[in-house]
């Protein structure tokens, strides 16, 4: 029993040392700043702009004709 007491005073301890150490925002202040973030790197974004076929690491290989 004194371990169970003793486990949940260290648990709140820990709790209240994030939460004074944390630096909290409210999450319509961070929407707001990630939008603005997606918006000015928007025209780096190959998601947004798409990646010509000769950069495209991705894109299918050729396969040779005479085989």
């Amino acid at each position: 029993r004194s371990y169970s007491k003793s486990k949940t005073k260290k648990s709140r301890k820990a709790r209240q040392r994030i939460f004074h150490c944390s630096d909290f925002r409210k999450v319509s202040q961070a929407a707001a700043d990630l939008k603005q973030f997606c918006l000015q790197n928007a025209q780096h974004d190959p998601l947004l702009t798409g990646v010509s076929s000769s950069t495209n690491p991705f894109r299918p290989q050729k396969v040779c004709s005479f085989l």
